[in-house]
């Protein structure tokens, strides 16, 4: 999991190991198949009306724009423990929560840097504005934050635990 606290970057070993290993296939074996892929376009002709060679040159944007997005962060990050089971809300837990207290209408979601951001299970950032509300308060706990449309919305923190992958 990540926790970001000013300019550094909290990761679990497991969580630099699997960016370090993304960082490493998309700075040499991605890189050669991209390469490979552009060569190949190149090769059908007139570049102006070539879709194979422009996708794959845009790809080869997206996948560099990812090396370097990786790179800052694994300088910046330091490597630590995950939360503690405590049943305060912190980066790298799966967090309940009940809108205005009514036990019917909750969510369950990580709070994590969108690194860790998967289909298994919704995530917000600690730096959202729901990750921000909750982020330190304690089960049983009311937070609040702001909507998007200005208003302030309510809510009540159900269960706070450490993410298991």
């Amino acid at each position: 999991m990540t926790q970001t606290s000013e300019n550094v970057t909290w990761l679990t070993q497991e969580a630099y190991d699997q960016l370090k290993a993304e960082l490493e296939y998309l700075s040499g074996p991605a890189r050669i198949e991209i390469a490979k892929k552009i060569e190949a376009a190149r090769e059908e002709g007139d570049l102006r009306e070539n879709g194979g060679y422009h996708a794959a040159k845009e790809e080869q944007g997206k996948q560099e724009l990812r090396v370097r997005q990786l790179t800052q962060l694994l300088q910046k990050a330091k490597v630590g423990e995950a939360p503690a089971d405590t049943g305060v809300v912190a980066p790298g837990m799966v967090v309940t929560i009940a809108f205005d207290g009514d036990p019917d209408d909750t969510l369950t979601f990580l709070l994590a840097s969108r690194e860790y951001a998967s289909s298994d299970i919704e995530t917000y950032s600690p730096q959202s504005p729901l990750g921000t509300g909750v982020n330190g308060k304690k089960v049983g706990e009311d937070a609040s934050y702001e909507l998007p449309n200005g208003k302030t919305a309510m809510v009540r923190v159900l269960a706070a635990k450490p993410y298991q992958s």
